[in-house]
């Protein structure tokens, strides 16, 4: 006789734990094994879904948990405000309806720079089914990494707990993470503020649909930023307002941060002077560089091609804006409507003599690349920070000497040095080049 004894995990106590006593019959040995097998399988599966449904109920939900945090130690305080609660972007209606499952069928990219708002309508419109039947999860260039991420989003560990190689199954995770997070039907939103993923994503893009978020207007920045100011119980000069406006642009992310100062003007100008040192730290011009910093050196004086050029495009639209008022085509209302200067892609290619540059500022949040391939300035602070910079005396001089001392490094690179020993004086070298002909070059 032989005994076979099988216990089954702790974890799965709904499992009964088998003694069986059987013959030597090989089959009468196996059948309690397989017929286990298939009842762990089963309940493995259903439970698999029963926790995955709980990261989709109603009610809590980390990401809300964490953008509400903040929140709730300000109303302990009674110092909470709202600064962005009143601001309802247009595209919020949209979200909603994605959000709430009524857009089936697509997937969703909110293209558009940092801070313009994408992540907080994603948030209101989860708060408002209270996170009924979403879950956010942040990507990740390695994939195990957002295998990982993914799963913790969606309560699901990705058959780590299964014990199937008891009954001699093929672990399910051997096709490796890219198996693991291409299973699931999903309606996806995606959120990004670099260009790139659009243009991975359309070569297959039947059914996405983009939604472009940008900054506010001038008038609707200074209802926001007028708004902000009356929640947080704040008197407010409209010249201070409009000054602010005029410096921060529309950014939501900005002008939340100096809504909350009483001297909003002096304020901007601070964050002004900070974005200007930042652009400096981060594409500064470097006069007679060394050979170790040109291919920096390059990158940063293609850089300033392109800024010069949306800072001369500005100043034209400036005097565009100017005539048009003097000829009654614009009103006086909307001489403050002036939107950041665009440039095609494929121009800013030509300006900046390079083709792969534009990925590497779009990444840095030095521009912004619309899903029509029209480039522009990240934001308004940042083009008032390159005006500063391309305006100040000698500027295009010391582009130009950058350039040059590129050039120079880089034939300097080409050229070739040519050794000869055990030569002594009065001794003659003759050289020969033959192409096609016999031409030869002596020196002494």
């Amino acid at each position: 006789m032989t005994s076979v004894y099988v216990q089954v995990s702790p974890a799965f106590e709904r499992l009964p734990v088998i003694s069986i006593n059987t013959s030597q019959n090989g089959v009468l040995t196996r059948l309690p094994v397989f017929f286990g097998g298939i009842a762990y399988v089963s309940w493995y599966k259903q439970n698999v879904l029963d926790k995955i449904e709980l990261a989709f109920a109603r009610g809590y939900d980390p990401a809300l948990e964490l953008a509400s945090n903040p929140r709730k130690q300000h109303e302990a305080r009674d110092e909470y405000v709202p600064w962005a609660q009143h601001v309802r972007r247009r595209e919020q209606t949209l979200l909603d309806r994605i959000i709430k499952g009524a857009e089936v069928g697509q997937y969703y990219l909110l293209l558009g720079p940092k801070g313009t708002g994408k992540g907080t309508m994603i948030l209101d419109a989860m708060q408002a089914v209270e996170a009924e039947g979403v879950a956010i999860c942040d990507a990740h260039p390695d994939l195990e990494v957002f295998r990982l991420r993914l799963g913790k989003a969606l309560n699901y560990e990705f058959n780590e707990d299964t014990q199937t190689s008891l009954f001699q199954r093929r672990d399910p995770r051997e096709a490796g993470p890219c198996l693991d997070i291409e299973r699931g039907i999903l309606t996806m939103v995606f959120s990004s503020d670099d260009f790139w993923p659009f243009l991975v994503m359309r070569k297959i893009a039947s059914r996405m649909q983009v939604v472009t978020v940008s900054d506010l207007s001038f008038k609707d920045a200074l209802r926001a930023s007028a708004q902000m100011r009356l929640n947080a119980k704040i008197p407010t000069d409209p010249e201070d307002l409009h000054d602010t406006v005029s410096i921060v642009g529309g950014r939501l992310s900005y002008l939340s941060r100096v809504s909350k100062y009483a001297n909003m003007r002096e304020h901007a100008r601070h964050m002004l002077a900070v974005e200007k040192a930042w652009l400096l730290s981060l594409v500064g011009l470097i006069p007679d560089c060394d050979d170790d910093v040109m291919d920096e050196q390059k990158w940063s004086s293609c850089s300033w091609l392109l800024l010069r050029e949306f800072v001369k495009q500005r100043r034209e639209d400036e005097r565009k804006r100017t005539e048009a008022l003097a000829s009654g085509e614009l009103s006086p209302e909307d001489l403050d409507e002036l939107p950041l200067p665009k440039i095609s892609y494929h121009k800013c290619r030509q300006i900046m003599t390079r083709a792969d540059f534009l990925e590497d500022l779009d990444r840095a949040n030095v521009i912004a690349i619309d899903m029509h391939h029209d480039v522009m300035p990240d934001s308004v602070l940042l083009l008032q920070a390159a005006q500063e910079v391309v305006e100040e005396e000698g500027f295009d001089d010391l582009l130009d000497s950058v350039r040059n001392r590129v050039d120079e490094i880089e034939s300097l690179h080409r050229t070739r040095e040519l050794t000869f020993k055990d030569v002594n004086a009065g001794d003659r070298i003759r050289l020969s080049v033959d192409k096609g002909g016999a031409s030869s070059v002596t020196s002494s």
